[in-house]
């Protein structure tokens, strides 16, 4: 192929200019059509719809919690009082349209006043929106109360959008300014490992595959829907990967130019054995987010389809316009070449780390296990959810409104109601009667009025006391389900809870054979490219282990609170985002697998070469040491820059991928993989002959002699 490539040189890298072009001046269009209106799986989306069509508001969408303080001397209690919050409150529809309403003055529910009886809520259900982002309703409700507030009260507002929205807005640095930090840090490590005008190459292939891809991906917003998240990946996760590739490749070109070869030849051989890699593990990467695509959620399905294109993407442009150049203008750009020499002979440091690690292997290898299995305990105390209320918000109204009503002894559940649909207002009511009595429910209510009971159905809300994205309130709204679902005039439950746990059932109730077919597809594939049964194994093996790490790091940070405040400002979640854990295998499970491919790859080499496996290791750690460690540097800087984004889950999502990232290729890489080969000796190249037939490749015997002097013996 490379040779096809070289011969039409203008044709490919006009190829990639008019897409590079193009992406750049579709890619404002191509962002406008991203969206987070997804359907979801389960009976409670159905509900949700259901009273969406009904009555034009709530549904999935919580509800605004409108916050009224009194003057010192009042009581909420008291009717005159009561009546004056309810004309208040009253002004609400006014300013915002088709709203459902309910407060104290109209249910009397003496769980809508704090305990000091100076402050009262009501429940302000408004039309769903769609998108990241508050609506505009929102200052209008606000304005509303405002203007029509007694002499000495306070109006507040909060809710779960108002709360995410305020930690949005104090802390996003915009997609540009992100993908602007991973680039320049990206190229002073560049500088570092090239010291020469090369630095410049991998970006440059980095930007011609971010842009390309958004240029595909704006395709395909016009066939289906495309989450905003994606927006992310292609400009940070894409970027470090082409990065990557491409220096997996330059770095082999240099090695092979620094041998004394022909340029034409060292293109030809770098083509040859890292463009190999390349493939590899793009195809590695492409295969964990497959996962996303065959589930049931269509949200989740989006981002498995931008998902596959960055790495699709980036290998193309590896292999097709990165040798362009480097055939072209490559020595050129190879200037001053401060590193040449270094090319010449596996790095020392790391040539003497895995001499060190083989002759130690049963201490590395307990070392790196202990490291990995420190890391990921606290994995098994990993809640799925949402981060709660005070992670959202630290500080601005919406977390001052919230804090009156905490503080006054109205828990912070009541920002997540669910909603039961019913047949009628007389049922609604026993419904209410009975919620109100189930274990964890702070209250349950059943308006009356058009806007609560209309057309032959009725909505009660359901007030949980724990805040039913976490543990504990989704704990009780499985409670409310089982107790209510089947029962007379009940249609269904919906609400945020009730959606996070058909969401849990649809997407983890199929995560063991998820992850068994993926981890059977990469097993095929690592056998096919290293010729070993032993070496594919322990690759799917290490990548489930720096995943398990990668899982007790982010418990430990968000949902504990170990460092988020100081780090990231957030302080304990108490549950991580739902879908964050497979987003984080579906792109670590390849993205690691990446230093997997590189190292063993040419540790194979090396033992075809030499026939020796203290060589193989030597060699092929000193040869890929520096360049893993460096790939590794640039994909954190990627995901450091992610995690400056405007959602706390975004920040989840960073740190998982990026401790995945660094564990990998430190500990696992750099350990356990020496140590691990050191320890099997000869099991490491078996391959059975009926396997070998099977994926058309004939590994050399495990005793032959080497083709031509050890590189180590050379370089001495």
């Amino acid at each position: 192929m490379t040779n096809f490539i070289l011969r039409h040189k203008a044709l490919v890298a006009l190829f990639w200019l008019i897409l590079t072009v193009a992406g750049i001046a579709t890619v404002g269009g191509t962002t406008h059509r991203m969206t987070n209106n997804f359907s979801m799986p389960g009976q409670s989306f159905q509900i949700d719809s259901k009273i969406v069509a009904e009555y034009g508001t709530g549904g999935a969408q919580a509800p605004y919690v409108a916050v009224l303080t009194v003057a010192p001397a009042q009581r909420v209690t008291d009717p005159a009082v009561a009546a004056q919050t309810g004309r208040v409150f009253g002004m609400i529809p006014r300013a915002a349209g088709n709203v459902r309403l309910a407060d104290y003055h109209a249910t009397h529910d003496p769980a809508f006043v704090t305990k000091d009886g100076r402050s009262t809520f009501a429940l302000v259900y408004t039309p769903p929106v769609t998108g990241f982002g508050g609506p505009d309703v929102a200052p209008a409700i606000q304005r509303a109360m405002t203007a029509s507030l007694p002499a000495g009260w306070h109006a507040g507002l909060t809710g779960s959008q108002l709360l995410m929205n305020g930690q949005s807005q104090s802390k996003g640095t915009g997609i540009m300014a992100e993908a602007a930090i991973g680039a320049i840090g990206s190229l002073v490590i560049l500088a570092l490992l090239f010291g020469s005008f090369l630095a410049f190459l991998p970006l440059i292939i980095g930007g011609v595959s971010v842009m390309s891809t958004f240029l595909v991906v704006g395709g395909l917003t016009e066939i289906t829907g495309v989450s905003q998240i994606v927006e992310f990946l292609i400009a940070l996760i894409g970027l470090g990967v082409a990065i990557d590739y491409s220096l997996l490749v330059v770095s082999r070109w240099r090695e092979e130019r620094a041998a004394g070869r022909r340029n034409a030849d060292a293109v030809q051989i770098a083509m040859a054995h890292a463009g190999r890699s390349v493939v590899f593990s793009g195809l590695t990467v492409a295969i964990g987010l497959l996962a996303m695509i065959v589930l049931p959620v269509p949200f989740l399905r989006s981002v498995g389809y931008g998902g596959v294109l960055v790495p699709l993407v980036s290998v193309a442009v590896s292999l097709t316009l990165l040798p362009v150049i480097l055939a072209t203008i490559g020595p050129r750009l190879d200037w001053p070449r401060r590193r040449l020499r270094a090319e010449r002979r596996p790095s020392r440091l790391f040539a003497g780390w895995a001499g060190l690690v083989y002759r130690h292997r049963w201490i590395a290898a307990l070392a790196g296990l202990g490291i990995m299995t420190a890391l990921a305990l606290p994995a098994l105390s990993l809640h799925l959810g949402e981060p709660g209320s005070a992670a959202e918000a630290t500080s601005g109204p919406a977390h001052d409104a919230l804090m009156t009503l905490t503080s006054g002894g109205i828990p912070s559940g009541v920002i997540t109601p669910a909603e039961v649909f019913t047949t009628s207002p007389a049922t609604a009511t026993a419904v209410a009667a009975h919620a109100a009595r189930l274990p964890g429910v702070y209250t349950a209510i059943a308006p009356s009025g058009p806007a609560w009971a209309h057309g032959g159905t009725a909505v009660v809300a359901v007030l949980p006391s724990a805040e039913s994205t976490g543990p504990s309130g989704q704990g009780v709204i499985s409670g409310l389900e089982q107790a209510l679902l089947g029962g007379h005039g009940v249609v269904g439950v919906g609400g945020t809870g009730a959606n996070l746990i058909d969401f849990n059932h649809a997407v983890y109730g199929m995560f063991p054979l998820m992850l068994t077919l993926i981890a059977i597809a990469t097993f095929i594939l690592l056998a096919r490219a290293f010729r070993s049964v032993l070496l594919a194994a322990k690759a799917v093996v290490f990548n489930l282990i720096s995943l398990a790490a990668a899982y007790g790091v982010l418990t430990w940070v968000f949902q504990d609170g170990h460092g988020s405040m100081a780090i990231f400002g957030v302080p304990a979640t108490g549950a991580i985002t739902m879908w964050v854990p497979l987003m984080v295998f579906a792109f670590l499970f390849g993205l690691s697998m990446d230093y997997e491919v590189f190292i063993l790859t040419r540790i194979r080499e090396q033992y075809d070469a030499a026939g020796s496996a203290r060589d193989a290791v030597v060699v092929g750690l000193g040869r890929t040491g520096r360049l893993v460690t460096g790939a590794a540097a640039i994909l954190m800087l990627s995901f450091v820059s992610m995690s400056t984004g405007p959602m706390t889950d975004l920040k989840i999502l960073a740190t998982g991928l990026g401790t995945g990232i660094l564990v990998d290729a430190v500990v696992v890489r750099c350990l356990l993989v020496p140590a691990m080969v050191a320890l099997f000796g000869k099991a490491n190249w078996w391959m059975p002959g009926w396997l070998g037939k099977a994926l058309r490749v004939q590994a050399l015997p495990s005793g032959a002699s080497p083709s031509k002097p050890s590189e180590l013996a050379v370089s001495r």
